[in-house]
């Protein structure tokens, strides 16, 4: 698979560059931003990649724009990926009608119900379609250094992708995470939408609350949630629901769950905290 780059931005040093391509897994043209940090554009580099999984309504432009992971990025040296957060322009009846289901919130799964199934397959873009491409494409990318994070819906996507394909990634943090959806509207919604009402057990394996009792091993994790987020207040994220439920499986020691005073759920939030989620990344990654 081939991409065409539709813009390079010079950005903290480095480039920024729009592309796009033909997905398998969607059946529709992705578009996705991917930062290359100064250390990447010198001859025969190798640099990791950190995946930024946006929320919803988002696509690959948010956090490119509005999150300043270039800074840290270009500091350690780690290329940043941007998705998008769901196909687009499928044509299926009602998938423009909701901030919060069909197009801009993909939720970073598999769809099993039609219509949606017939493209709504982010799960397999983001874990094996789309770095596969890229890893093929660029050869600075180094495929054996992988860390993944992101923001509310992208955050539900960073845990459970995690969590669900262990050694995959080297690292996982997010911010403000839907962290157990099968026990919110948002998710709730979803699953039913993409899933079915009567498949519980489908809607528990993309549950990071549920993956995570289920976990073997060592677990670090770092999540950011701010204590004026009206979406936490409203108890749509549920972060705690998640380090109890790995308190409960004896996981919890690595996990920093990190409640920051009067933070909201914007990228003003996102932005002021991006260098730390960086510096996880490379502390995991070696960079």
């Amino acid at each position: 698979m081939s991409f065409e780059t539709t813009g390079t931005i010079a950005s903290f040093g480095g480039k920024l560059l729009k592309l796009k391509h033909k997905s398998s897994s969607t059946n529709t043209d992705m578009e996705l931003n991917m930062f290359l940090p100064p250390q990447a554009l010198k001859s025969g580099a190798k640099v990791p990649v950190l995946f930024y999984l946006s929320g919803l309504t988002c696509t690959g432009n948010n956090c490119s724009e509005k999150g300043f992971f270039q800074h840290g990025a270009a500091q350690h040296g780690i290329a940043v990926v941007y998705p998008d957060t769901s196909p687009r322009g499928l044509q299926i009846e009602g998938e423009d009608d909701a901030y919060d289901f069909g197009s801009g919130a993909g939720f970073y799964v598999d769809a099993t119900k039609e219509p949606w199934s017939k493209g709504y397959n982010m799960y397999s873009y983001i874990t094996k379609e789309l770095p596969e491409a890229l890893f093929s494409s660029f050869k600075e990318l180094d495929s054996s250094k992988v860390s993944i994070t992101g923001h509310s819906m992208g955050g539900h996507g960073a845990l459970t992708l995690f969590l669900k394909n262990p050694g995959m990634y080297k690292s996982v943090s997010a911010f403000a995470p839907i962290a157990n959806p099968i026990n919110c509207p948002w998710g709730q919604k979803a699953f039913k939408g993409y899933f079915g009402e009567d498949q519980q057990q489908k809607w528990k394996e993309h549950d990071a609350t549920e993956l995570v009792k289920q976990w073997k091993g060592p677990l670090e994790m770092l999540i950011d949630v701010g204590t004026g987020d009206n979406f936490y207040k409203q108890g749509q994220l549920l972060p705690e629901n998640f380090v109890q439920a790995a308190k409960e499986a004896g996981n919890d020691k690595g996990i920093q769950l990190r409640m920051q005073p009067d933070y909201d759920h914007s990228y003003y939030f996102m932005a002021t905290f991006a260098d730390d989620h960086v510096a996880w990344a490379a502390k995991h990654l070696g960079a």
